[in-house]
């Protein structure tokens, strides 16, 4: 390609919330964009572009010619370990701190970085929305990527109505513990009723100044201004949500699952561009191979939820106790203020049946023929993964939209069980359940279908997803 032919591109500026579960669909999301002639410059923050090093190696963020990172303080001290800084600091610093730091990108990409396009468009996350204002000062266009589910963002954008109606903040304490979170509500858009306790879980505050309730409200408020508001879900999975949004927002375009979309990249030079800012260990897939289709219960937390060691213990015991294979990724920060403890005799008992492992592939791990079903945090990234597979659910939600995300496997989807209370002997029985019952059965086959429905949605040239995709990208980021 000649230098004019680079310098005539458009140019995408592509900006995650600096956590992994955010991360990694933006990074999807810009190699999307790449295979369609777009020149990206991908911005993380200064921590996380260390942890990525750290975790991939020194020439890991070198990219492609066309394929940039640049970085951008986040406004916290580096943390101590490996873990993710606390979601609200997060969150509260990069509203205040980081705008005068983009804008400073911004213009060393169009003035001081010789045969690179101006930058022609700014993808951000949804809630990253300061992007919006360097936008407007430069008259290009801004698309907002939501990395929720529908429903999970449905939910956020009536947070303020739940204050109208004097719902939240809690009165009190007790109102978490005395039924009032098991109230219905069937007055959110697109979803015909819904409990309290299934709303994404910042409602949960009895503080009017509660930081993730006003910071999740003021950036739903401000997702108005965007050009326009993009979903990793598709059309037959939550239908109902999205027709809703016409009414509400700007534009919303249903673009996933994007792994699926990714798939039919012929380029496959993007491929050794990771995203994990934690290492992932080897064998777990050849593990995997040693076992028999269907076999084995996969159990991953995510990269944000923890819990408490007395938790850990349960999970622990109620795996060994279901007499079951198992893989199981235990971050190092899994357990709240300390280093998550196995223990031994727990260790001596499943060591010919259970695999533990620190961090892995997991959507290759998901897709493996052996995984019989998902033990997760039901946060969106892993739920559609698991959907992509065909793998149904135990689901244990920890915060955010997860409650909203489990719903909706559990009562809409039909692909999902919760774990209601962190208890060895209902761990064991909802895991032997899905791994033997009818009921997992049945689930098995649900979960075939939406797999076989998100493979339909991703796939050109009529797919909803292709679609929205390339109507998005045409009408939206080229205009």
């Amino acid at each position: 390609m000649s230098s004019l032919d680079a310098i005539s591109k458009p140019h995408a500026v592509c900006v995650p919330f600096p956590a992994q579960g955010h991360i990694n669909p933006m990074l999807k999301l810009a190699k999307l964009l790449h295979s369609n002639g777009f020149h990206i410059t991908f911005v993380n923050t200064e921590c996380n572009h260390k942890r990525l090093l750290k975790s991939r190696g020194l020439d890991s963020l070198n990219g492609l010619p066309s394929f940039r990172f640049q970085t951008i303080p986040d406004g916290l001290p580096e943390p101590d370990d490996e873990g993710t800084h606390q979601v609200p600091s997060l969150c509260d610093s990069t509203r205040a701190t980081c705008l005068p730091h983009f804008r400073n990108l911004l213009s060393k990409l169009n003035n001081d970085c010789p045969g690179v396009p101006a930058v022609s468009c700014i993808v951000s996350d949804g809630v990253m929305s300061f992007t919006l204002d360097a936008s407007q000062e430069l008259g290009i266009p801004n698309v907002l990527f939501w990395t929720s589910s529908a429903c999970g963002f449905m939910c956020y954008v009536h947070y303020n109505q739940l204050v109208q109606r004097g719902i939240v903040p809690l009165k009190d304490a007790s109102y978490l513990k005395n039924g009032y979170l098991d109230t219905t509500i069937d007055w959110i858009a697109g979803i015909k009723e819904i409990r309290l306790k299934d709303i994404p879980s910042f409602i949960r505050t009895t503080d009017p100044e509660d930081i993730m309730f006003n910071f999740a409200s003021g950036e739903c408020k401000r997702a108005e201004k965007a050009c326009a508001i993009i979903l990793n879900t598709f059309d037959a999975l939550e239908h109902d949500v999205l027709e809703a949004f016409s009414s509400i927002l700007p534009p919303v375009y249903s673009i996933g699952p994007l792994s699926l979309l990714l798939d039919d990249v012929s380029d496959k030079s993007l491929n050794a561009i990771g995203f994990n800012l934690w290492r992932e260990e080897p064998g777990c897939l050849e593990w995997l191979d040693t076992k028999e289709a269907n076999t084995v219960v996969y159990v991953n937390f995510g990269s944000v939820t923890v819990m408490t060691n007395d938790q850990l213990i349960e999970f622990a015991w109620g795996l060994a106790n279901s007499y079951k294979t198992f893989l199981w990724v235990i971050r190092q920060d899994l357990v709240v203020g300390e280093k998550a403890v196995l223990p031994p005799e727990f260790v001596t008992q499943t060591k010919n049946r259970g695999l533990l492992s620190s961090w892995c592939a997991q959507e290759q791990v998901l897709a493996h023929p052996a995984i019989g079903v998902f033990l997760t945090h039901s946060g969106w990234n892993s739920t559609l993964e698991s959907v992509c597979a065909g793998v149904p659910m135990i689901c244990w939600p920890f915060f955010a939209e997860q409650q909203t995300n489990c719903r909706f496997c559990c009562k809409e989807w039909g692909i999902g069980v919760e774990i209601e209370d962190v208890e060895r002997h209902q761990i064991e029985m909802l895991v032997r359940e899905m791994t033997e019952g009818e009921k997992g059965r049945e689930m098995k086959k649900k979960a075939l279908k939406w797999k076989a429905l998100a493979k339909k949605a991703a796939s050109g040239p009529t797919g909803s997803s292709f679609v929205h995709f390339q109507k998005m990208t045409r009408e939206v980021l080229k205009d």
